[in-house]
Order: C-alpha cells, then sequence, then structure tokens
C-alpha cells in the first residue's frame, strides 16, 4: 500500500538515515523524498510502500521510533510519485492558461484535504484585493508558503497584463439586448427582455451560525454567463446584506468553479476564498459598502 507521510526530523547529520534504516528494517520501502529544511529542524515528505495489512498507525509509530515527530500521513496513489518541480511547472502553466483555476490549481498543487474548517493547518495566498486559503492536516512549511505566494504574484502578473480575462464588464451583451436589474424582497434579479436570467438570494442568517454571516444564493444562466450579470448581482446582493446590517456574506459552490475569483475580483470586492476538499465558498465582508437603494 502507498503513503504519502510527513514527519520532523532533528537537524543534524545522521537523522534521514537513521529513518532509513529503519524503515528498510521493517519492509517499508521509500520511493520518493522530498526535504523541507528549517532553523532547527526538517520536514521530510515521503512516498513509502508498506507491506499488506499495514495501518497508518502502524506506520506512524515506525517513524516516531526513528526519530520522527509530528507525523502526519494519508493513503495515496501513484500520482504522489510525480517529479515534484514538474508538478509546479505544470501548475504554473495551468495558471498562466487560465487564472481563474488558481484556487483549484493550488489545492491540488498543495494536496488540499476536506474536513473540518477548525482542523489542520492553513495556507493563504493573495491575489488582489481576494485571499485564497488552502487548508490541510499536515502543516504547510515555510518553503511551500514561499511557493504560494509566487503562484499567487504570477496570477496577479497575468491578470494585470491581461485584464480581459475577467470577462465581466468588457464582454457585450450582443443582439441589442441590455439586462435589467430589480430587487425583489430579498432577491436581486437580473432579466433580458422580460426573462430572468440572473438571481441572487440573500438568505437569513443561519441559526448557530456565526451572527452577521449571511449565506446567498447565485446564479447565472449558462447561456449569459461571462457577460458582467453575475458581477453586477454579486455587488448588488453585497449592498442588499450591507443594507440589512450583515457584516458578511458567504457563496458556497464546487471547488472546480472557475468563476468565482474572477466575479469576486471584476466585482471590486474583498473577499476570502476557501478549498477544502471537493467544496469553496467565498466570504465577503459588507460592512463597509454603501446600502442598495430600495425602491
Amino acid at each position: 500500500m502507498l503513503w504519502r507521510v510527513r514527519t520532523t526530523l532533528p537537524d543534524r547529520p545522521g537523522t534521514l538515515a537513521v529513518l532509513a534504516a529503519e524503515c528498510g528494517a521493517a519492509g517499508v520501502n521509500i520511493l520518493a523524498l522530498q526535504v523541507f529544511p528549517g532553523v532547527e529542524a526538517v520536514t521530510d515528505e515521503l512516498v513509502v510502500r508498506t507491506p499488506e495489512g499495514w495501518t497508518l498507525e502502524r506506520l506512524t509509530g515506525l517513524l516516531e521510533g526513528a526519530g520522527g515527530t509530528s507525523v502526519v500521513g494519508t493513503p495515496c496513489t501513484e500520482a504522489a510519485l510525480v517529479d515534484q518541480p514538474a508538478r509546479y511547472v505544470q501548475a504554473a502553466r495551468a495558471v498562466i492558461a487560465r487564472p481563474s483555476r488558481f484556487p483549484e490549481v493550488v489545492a491540488q498543487l498543495f494536496d488540499a484535504e476536506p474536513g473540518d474548517a477548525a482542523v489542520g493547518d492553513v495556507m493563504e495566498m493573495t491575489v488582489g484585493d481576494v485571499q485564497v486559503q488552502v487548508r490541510r492536516r499536515a502543516a504547510f512549511t515555510a518553503t511551500e508558503h514561499a511557493r504560494g505566494a509566487a503562484m499567487a504574484e504570477l496570477v496577479s502578473e497575468v491578470l494585470a497584463r491581461t485584464p480581459t480575462v475577467l470577462g465581466s464588464s468588457a464582454r457585450r451583451m450582443g443582439g441589442g439586448a441590455t439586462p435589467t436589474f430589480e430587487l425583489v424582497d430579498r432577491t436581486v434579479q437580473a432579466s433580458v427582455q422580460g426573462v430572468v436570467v440572473g438571481l441572487a438570494t440573500l438568505r437569513p442568517a443561519e441559526p448557530g451560525v456565526e451572527p452577521g454571516l449571511h449565506p446567498v444564493d447565485l446564479e447565472v444562466d449558462p447561456t449569459w454567463q461571462r457577460r458582467g450579470i453575475g458581477t453586477r448581482l454579486l455587488s448588488d446582493v453585497a449592498r442588499l446584506a450591507a443594507g440589512e446590517g450583515a457584516q458578511d456574506i458567504l457563496l458556497t459552490t464546487r471547488a472546480d468553479n472557475q468563476a468565482v475569483l474572477p466575479l469576486v475580483l471584476a466585482a471590486g470586492l474583498r473577499g476570502r476564498i476557501r478549498m477544502s476538499g471537493d467544496a469553496l465558498t467565498v466570504r465577503i465582508p459588507v460592512r463597509e459598502l454603501r446600502p442598495l437603494p430600495r425602491a
């Protein structure tokens, strides 16, 4: 069985050799190794193959017996054996080709994991006024924080050079069709020639959840996407929430939704995008926005 494990070892000669010897004696084969240097300790990431029947607890005990601490592991596939520099090059190519994929790409690059939002470590990267967060059980090293910041800078540079990738206000509606926006109760709706093509609904804060945090449902008809409608809906529903005394709004969607980053950037809002497994959430502070006027 294949495992990806991380452990911290004292930064002194021979510690890694001891760990390798203990693994060899137990029949555990080290297939890949990545080293993240620190000041007084070193974090090692290993991909290992264990004999049949081994559990994470047994593997953890082996590494701790060899001097390792802070052991975190998870089963993996042979995809974990891909050369790490090659992974970063591929990730850079992906975000250059399509900057909107940045949250999805970095989540995969840094092995972000699903689970309780209160468990594990968080790495935060900034693109424009948007913060992108990924979380996992294993602590992020200083090296990984530096790599994440470099990836975010790359995306910011690409967006600055090619602003049309946001797609929102620059694309013409076509056919003379111009959307109209109106507020109906707690919903901002976009219509084209009397047909509703987009909705943004502000929902009440959920009981037991943080006060002042209001979920938002936002949907645009696929045939009318990338035409600025979602951007306007998000901006208006954020202002609607501000007028009702909300502190923040929260959108939840699929992790592979590539419209999210351009949407928040184009709306000119500050936000925090968090990746967790198959879900992506966007939290936007609204308390300082000008309230949306009601008719």
